[in-house]
């Protein structure tokens, strides 16, 4: 599968900063430290978010643009929790055309969703200078807001970012976890397989 391009990021991240402050159990912080703060969410959520998040998924809605380099019967998306397509190609004259939304339909499984052609679906001819005429824009995630993701990825976070606040060294003396065991605990129902 070719990777998929983020066209719009999500409009909110799944948990704020005053909720690690509570988690972290901070109740004063300087400005230093909230950006800080901000970039440990920042990253948690790109450890678990997206095409290359290790959850294989989008937490908060966010556009994704997937290319194909031909028409399939079935187009397989990278993301579970699709809420909506369009599918566009360009023809042969090098026209960008958008496929009627009553020749195809969602369908979202266990291991991802996908694109399914309905009978009456005759696909044109593309435009073979291009490496993927076949294009398909999706919105992937759990719902528009942080309180659409589940609870325990949100806590997973929270734990994760309350964690790497305290422990701000690559390396420790003493017993070190390469991640606490209650995230790997939280995150695993929600990996999406194969991933």
């Amino acid at each position: 599968m070719i990777p998929p391009v983020q066209v719009t990021p999500p409009a909110a991240l799944p948990v704020s900063p005053a909720e690690v402050k509570l988690q972290a159990r901070l109740t004063h912080t300087t400005s230093a430290e909230d950006t800080l703060i901000s970039a440990l969410i920042a990253t948690a959520v790109a450890h678990l978010d997206g095409f290359t998040g290790i959850l294989g998924r989008c937490l908060v809605d966010q556009v994704w643009e997937q290319g194909y380099r031909c028409w399939g019967r079935v187009l397989r998306l990278p993301f579970p929790d699709v809420s909506s397509v369009t599918v566009t190609y360009f023809d042969t004259l090098a026209i960008e055309q958008t496929v009627s939304d009553d020749l195809y339909e969602l369908v979202r499984g266990v291991s991802g969703s996908e694109i399914r052609f309905k009978d009456a679906f005759t696909a044109p001819a593309l435009d073979t200078d291009r490496f993927c005429p076949v294009q398909v824009n999706l919105t992937a995630g759990y719902g528009e807001t942080a309180a659409d993701v589940p609870a325990p990825i949100r806590t997973a976070i929270l734990l994760l970012v309350a964690h790497w606040y305290e422990h701000r060294e690559a390396v420790a003396e003493g017993p070190v976890a390469e991640l606490p065991m209650a995230v790997q605990s939280l995150i695993t129902p929600y990996r999406r397989v194969g991933v």
